[in-house]
């Protein structure tokens, strides 16, 4: 591709044409401001934070969509480029309330970091502001359109990186707002709860709906016994709002101040992940063998779920009829574990650490109460978490490395894989290959699975059984993995599906920012938390073993179909 020579603050910078000023000046090491730029997913120049100043152009331009041209000269920070950045901003101030020291966003929001920057000390307009009433209507996400700057981040990202459309700009002027359709609220269209756009809100427009409060009163109620369990991606970060670099697996740390935030009891839901596997490898390998749906796909992430629902009902007994792993230690909770402990399971309060807004509305399910009550009572994110930690006043990186309690907190590296896309297909396939042959896999780790990549293929001999597999993370590469089977071109016999790009390690609940860097080192993290584990098969789980033999008596049995199995609900698109 033929090159260009700009100029940037006087700096000379090369690079392909096509690229636009912003590419260039990052490439150079100059820092331009943005509020609604987010690379490949929304370029569209509206909020004009970005503006710089191009010799020969009469107007100032947005960096963020104007290419380069060979010898154009930029100026990044003229008086002009300041004045006109700081204007624009204050505008958005002006429409925007001033409860920053009480916003979920406070200190780690855009629109106030850039204001600061900026050195914006006062607003100097005053007028009219909008006034548009907050959607809480969903257990997972709440809306907020006062707080909303227009950026349409949320709305690109809901339509291109997760094929749903649930929200997008109506009316014109001032009187613009980001709503469903009608301005209905989210829980009367076909919201996914996924809160991928949540994690891209530059403000706190759209939050988790926070259930901290509860936990709390649940935790100061002597007469209930509240334990908890942790999803596998939440241990790769949660040190991220302590300093820690994202990917760093602080386990033993959380599980630490969990009990130091006073649960009765620390649970892994890695245990119920192993769980999930001897009960879906051996419903795969029924469906196999003895004729079923085919290709079977898993059903672990709620998001992915309630998309299905929504979109493709008429496809839902492809699913695999498993509960999530969160799902199953609610069922297991308040049945096996309440007998074991002898404690009444309506004096049972189970907390889940997720690092999913999803999981929220999952376990207020009508189809969640196989326990003769509701298996999970509240779901916190990875955020929530931290929230409480801080207001504990706990030093995260001072606290020593602590283990899970028993019985429901053994694991295996294969529950821990969970946590990134392929690793549920990767953890399945370690226990099907040697459920099936009855010999030991030469190597545990199937890295053809791994990766950000949308749409992942493998084939995999399980001595002469061969089984085409698919993984896919994302809705919209979800949505072209359900069109091949409508089609009835996917010779699949198992697939993969994750809601969230990159699987859970990007969930709607994780720290913010989430990008394709923190993507990949969380990643990386959760298949060193594998590497590190003493056992790597799920079948292999004394803990479960256990359990069978204690309770379950064995995989897809008729206790296992009341607890750990359930069916799906067909939902219109509108």
């Amino acid at each position: 591709m033929a090159l260009v020579t700009l100029t940037i603050d006087n700096r000379k910078v090369e690079i392909e044409q096509g690229a636009t000023i912003l590419e260039a000046a990052k490439k150079a090491g100059i820092n331009i401001p943005t509020l609604c730029y987010m690379e490949e997913i929304n370029e569209i120049g509206a909020c004009r934070v970005c503006v710089v100043e191009v010799q020969g152009a009469r107007t100032l331009q947005a960096s963020c969509v104007t290419p380069v041209a060979d010898g154009m000269v930029v100026s990044t920070s003229s008086k002009r480029v300041r004045a006109a950045r700081k204007a624009n901003v204050e505008l958005l101030l002006s429409n925007h309330p001033q409860d920053c020291l009480t916003c979920k966003r406070n200190q780690n929001c855009e629109l106030q970091k850039l204001a600061h920057d900026l050195g914006i000390r006062e607003i100097r307009y005053k007028g009219a502001m909008t006034e548009f009433a907050v959607d809480d209507s969903t257990p997972a996400l709440v809306r907020d359109p006062q707080k909303c700057v227009l950026c349409r981040r949320c709305v690109a990202v809901c339509e291109k990186v997760q094929s749903v459309k649930a929200i997008m700009p109506l009316n014109r002027g001032f009187n613009t707002v980001i709503a469903p359709a009608f301005q209905d609220k989210l829980i009367d269209v076909a919201c996914v709860e996924c809160g991928q756009c949540t994690l891209v809100c530059p403000t706190g427009a759209l939050v988790e709906k926070d259930y901290t409060q509860e936990v709390w009163n649940a935790l100061a109620d002597p007469g209930k016994h509240v334990i908890v369990q942790t999803a596998p991606a939440t241990r790769v970060a949660i040190g991220e709002y302590f300093g820690q670099e994202p990917g760093t697996v602080s386990t033993g740390q959380m599980v630490a101040a969990l009990r130091q935030l006073g649960f009765d009891k620390v649970f892994d839901t890695d245990f119920t992940a192993d769980l999930t596997i001897m009960e879906e490898g051996h419903e795969l390998i029924q469906r196999l063998t003895q004729g079923g749906t085919l290709p079977m796909i898993t059903s672990c992430s709620p998001g992915w779920i309630k998309f299905i629902e929504h979109f493709y009902p008429e496809l839902l007994p492809h699913l695999s009829t498993c509960k999530s792993p969160q799902q199953m230690f609610g069922a297991l909770a308040k049945t096996y574990y309440a007998e074991k402990v002898g404690i009444p399971a309506e004096n049972i309060v189970v907390v889940s650490i997720m690092p999913c807004t999803a999981k929220k509305f999952e376990c207020q399910r009508s189809e969640m109460t196989d326990s003769g009550y509701q298996d999970v009572d509240y779901v916190l994110t990875t955020r929530e978490l931290a929230a409480m930690i801080k207001e504990a006043g706990i030093d995260f990186n001072l606290l020593p490395e602590e283990e899970y309690d028993d019985p429901l907190g053994i694991s295996t590296g294969a529950g821990v894989i969970f946590g990134a896309t392929g690793g549920v297909m990767e953890a399945a396939l370690r226990t099907a290959y040697e459920v099936v042959t009855e010999k030991e896999l030469p190597s545990l780790d199937f890295k053809e699975l791994r990766g950000l990549e949308g749409v992942k293929e493998a084939e995999v001999d399980l001595e002469g059984t061969k089984i085409k597999v698919a993984i896919t993370n994302g809705l919209s590469n979800a949505r072209k993995i359900l069109e091949k089977i409508k089609a009835g071109e996917a010779d699949y016999q198992f697939i993969e599906v994750m809601c969230c790009p990159g699987g859970c390690i990007g969930g709607g609940g994780q720290p913010i920012p989430t990008d394709t860097e923190v993507r990949l080192k969380r990643i990386a993290g959760i298949y060193q938390a594998d590497v590190d584990m003493p056992l790597r098969k799920s079948h292999e789980n004394p803990g479960v073993l256990q359990l069978y033999k204690e309770f379950l008596e064995k995989p897809l049995g008729e206790k296992s179909h009341h607890l750990l199995h359930t069916h799906y609900t067909p939902r219109t698109k509108y």
